[in-house]
Formats: C-alpha cells, structure tokens, sequence
C-alpha cells in the first residue's frame, strides 16, 4: 500500500533520530527506518559536545542524556609501573551564556535511547527491520521501495534523507562522491566488556610503539569499560573474550586487569571522508552518510545532530510554502563545517599516533560552540552585527527579570520549532510591534528586552548579562533562527532589514500576525 508522507528518514542513528524529532514536534508526517533488527548496542560514539547539548535541550531528549552521562574523567598514562594523570578536559561551571559547558561522555546506545524515547513522546516510532531498497524522484515527490518482512513497500514522500552511515545506500544511488581515503592497515578493536583490576575514575592510556596504543574507558553508571587496541598492520583482530584478555595482558602486563562480560565488539578503520555534495533534488544526506571521521575529538556524532538540526527547519517551511531555495542552504552551511572539522579530528588522531600529549588535549575546538554560518547564504558579510556577534553566529544564552522579578533565560525562550525576535531598547520595541509575520509555517515569539512594548515577554536586563554577552550598545532587533543560530542583527533601519532577512526563511505572507504566541 503506497504511503504518502511529507519525509522519510533512512537511519535510526543519532542524525537520524534527531531530524525526525525536529519534524515530528514541528506536526510534519515522518516515518524513520533502520535496516537493523534492533536499536544499536554499542558504545561507539561516547561524547557530546557542549553545542550538541544544546541542541538535545531544544529538542527535548537532554534530560535523560545528563542522568545517563558523566563529566570526562582524567586520563591516566601507565609508563610501566608509572600512571601519569592527564587532563583532556578542564572543566567548567556553568555561565549565563553557556549552561553546557563541559563535554558530556555517555556510550551511543544510552545517545540513541533517549532520542527515540523522545521521538516516541511525539508519537513515532523508528520501523526497526526495515531497508531501504532503492528510491526514484521527480519534481513532486520521492518513492521508495522499502523491503522488510513482509515483503516490499512503496512509500511515497515529499522528501528522503539518508543518515544510515558511511556506506549509505541513498549517497551511492544519488551518484554522490565519497572523496577522501581509507587507510586498511591502520585498524582498532573496540570492545565494552565488564572489566576488574582497574580504577573507574580514570580513563587508562598504555601507550606504545608506533602509535599501537591500549586505552581503557569507563562508562558510566555501569561495571564496564570501553576497551580501544589499535593493532599492528597484519595482526588478525582477536575474536574471543580469552584472545581479547590475552592481547590486553601482552600490552598492560597487569595481571589483576581482566575482562568478563563483553557486551559488543566491532573493528574500526579510520575513514576520513566527505560528501561531494549533501543533495540531489529532493534527496539529501546527513550525519556519517555525508562525512566520516577518526574517533580523535568526539566530533561525528555532534556533527551528524547538527546536520539534523540544520535541515529540520527548513524542510518544514519548504513544505509550508517557504521558497524552496532555502533548502539550498543546507549543503551551503553544513559542508564548509564538516570539511573543518575533518581536519580537526584527522589531526589529533595523528597526533596520537605520535604520542604528542596535545592531542590529548579538549578545548574549544571541539565544543563546536564557535562554529558559524557567518558568510554563507543566510548570513552574507555585508550585514551587521555586534561588537561580539555577527549574523550567522550561535546566540548565546543569557539569564534576564521578567515580571515580579522572575528569573528567565533566553534558551528557554528559543526552545522550540519557533522563530525568536528579541528587541533591546525602546526603537526596536517600537519596530518589533510594527513587524508582520507570516501565518503559514513557524511562529514567532517576541521579546522585548528594557522597552514597553507589546510582546510575548516584557524582560529586564538588570545585571547587564544580556547586553554584554551580546554585545549591545544601542537599540538592536535581533531575528533568532529555528536552530538558535543569528538570523539577523539590525541597528538601522530595523524593519526593513529585518523584513528583507525573514522573506528568506518563511513562506510568502498571504496572511500576516502581529499578535503573540499562544504559550
């Protein structure tokens, strides 16, 4: 029976899970398929980046993923009998524009749990045992023929994304480059095995040779570690959980260390790849299917959700009657990070093999907190900006008074498949209550910071957080993107320019409100 759906989603993975979030809580019809029989069991990605966090808060999945998780521990290098304690991370208090701020490590399935726990409050589910067989387009819609036990179905869809992995069925039939290289001989066991005979407030790092080093990761709220043997050029992966010790013992030389209970296994090379282009038509790929990387940085995962994050929005306003063009900007903003962010992984991973302690090290690089969209096609160079922000930038969180003197932070306020406009000064104020926006796809909240004016929120700026994070020196209306990225900076001509900002992002107003969100 043929389905007709607004997207379908190949690949139950942490992209995957994540962009179907997005569409579901914006009231789009999507359904997600993974070819697996069940959820994935392994620890495989294990750190989330302070961004990404964000992005899980907006999305509504961050609270189990902070129950779930814990902060880094400090590496111990063993030098023989020597343990040398190293700090990859140094960790942070929170701050009004940072509530995140220090990488979280949780194993990927615990990751995938809360997000299809989350995609299962918005009333979907993920279609375990069912693959993608193949798909044709035309200028309307996507058909796919999707096989599983009960044989083929044809599924009809507005649009596919494909974010099943680095060998992703939907990059190879769109004909997409996979350019980069694969390096076979240079291979790691991974393991996750119940393990005793070592401290859990430690990850263990026994260096070696070459680079063929022995790393041991506690998981967290759990008796088992996450094991990591790069092996030499010809040595045969070890299969059993008696070869596995074996190997380990030959390296450690501790004989208290032993592993029980081995819950996953899997061998990794070290692809370092990226998608000559992230859409055909009314195709597109995200996550590993677009970009693959080395393990070194925690970067893959956190790139893939803000793949989704990116691409979500704006396939709900092109299905709402946004210019289709917006979906152009997908690729055009997303590709240059994954470019840079290959380079960053791929150079601490050699690094490592190096055994230079710097690459060891985590730091703002990684928390993917500065990365911008600044010069793309939504945040062209000629616009304006702050002493501290400029279009295209992350918007920072900030705690502000609302009425009676109740604390309200702003990432409260962009939470949501909503667009934000936030007035500072009286002008703005003046320019946001004359601001129409269209009926037809995401609403739009208004705040007004230390101005009257008619508003979803009415706030104060008591501490002076708000302007200094933001750089602020006189009436300024902001447009907050869907994914709390900077859509506009206006300081003159505030709605005008405005206006010409938010005709990229939203369907045509053939109906107009100037009234406030319902809460």
């Amino acid at each position: 029976m043929n389905k007709n759906i607004d997207v379908l989603v190949a690949g139950a993975g942490p992209t995957g899970t994540a962009l179907a979030i997005d569409l579901a809580r914006r009231g789009l019809n999507v359904r997600i398929i993974d070819k697996s029989a069940r959820a994935f069991e392994g620890s495989r990605a294990k750190g989330i980046q302070p961004r990404t966090l964000e992005v899980l808060y907006d999305l509504g999945a961050l609270t189990d993923i902070l129950a779930d998780g814990d902060d880094y521990p400090l590496l111990s290098i063993h030098l023989g009998p020597v343990a040398i304690p190293w700090r990859m991370f140094r960790n942070r208090e929170p701050t009004s524009d940072i509530p995140f701020p220090n990488t979280r490590l949780i194993p990927q399935y615990r990751t995938d749990s809360a997000l299809h726990a989350r995609l299962q409050q918005l009333g979907t589910r993920v279609e375990f045992g069912r693959e993608l067989i193949e798909f044709s387009q035309d200028d309307e819609v996507v058909t796919a023929k999707v096989a599983g036990d009960a044989g083929i179905e044809e599924i009809t869809a507005r649009y596919l994304v494909g974010a099943e992995g680095g060998a992703s069925t939907v990059r190879k039939q769109l004909g997409l480059g996979f350019i980069g290289s694969t390096d076979e001989s240079d291979r790691m066991l991974i393991v996750d095995a119940v393990t005793t005979g070592l401290s859990r407030d430690r990850w263990h790092v026994w260096p070696g040779l070459k680079g063929r080093f022995v790393g041991a990761c506690p998981l967290p709220h759990s008796e088992v570690f996450q094991w990591m043997i790069r092996l030499a050029p010809e040595e045969v992966p070890q299969d059993g959980l008696a070869e596995i010790n074996q190997r380990i013992q030959a390296h450690v030389r501790n004989r208290r260390v032993k592993l029980h209970d081995m819950r996953w296994r899997s061998v990794f090379r070290p692809n370092i790849r990226l998608a000559e282009g992230y859409r055909r038509g009314r195709v597109f790929i995200a996550g590993d299917a677009a970009h693959v990387h080395t393990p070194a940085g925690a970067q893959g995962l956190n790139t893939g959700i803000q793949d989704a994050y990116n691409l979500g929005w704006k396939l709900a306003q092109v299905v709402a009657g946004a210019d289709a063009r917006l979906l152009d900007t997908y690729q055009a903003e997303r590709l240059p990070i994954a470019a840079g962010v290959l380079g960053l992984s791929t150079e601490k991973y050699a690094g490592i093999a190096k055994l230079d302690p710097s690459s060891l090290r985590r730091g703002k690089d990684e928390q993917q907190l500065l990365l911008s969209y600044y010069g793309g096609p939504l945040a062209p160079t000629k616009l304006a900006g702050t002493t501290t922000l400029r279009v295209g930038d992350r918007a920072p969180d900030a705690e502000l008074l609302g009425p009676g003197g109740v604390r309200v932070r702003l990432f409260d306020l962009y939470r949501g498949p909503h667009f934000t406009a936030l007035a500072y000064g009286s002008r703005a104020g003046e320019a946001l209550d004359q601001l129409d926006w269209p009926t037809g796809g995401a609403r739009l909240t208004r705040v007004v910071v230390d101005a009257t004016a008619r508003a979803d929120h009415v706030l104060t700026d008591a501490a002076q957080s708000f302007r200094r994070v933001y750089g602020l020196d006189g009436d300024t209306l902001l447009l907050i993107r869907p994914d709390v990225y900077l859509g506009q900076v206006a300081t003159s001509d505030l709605l005008d320019t405005t206006r010409a900002a938010m005709q990229t992002m939203t369907p045509p107003a053939r109906g107009v409100s100037r009234t406030r969100e319902a809460r």
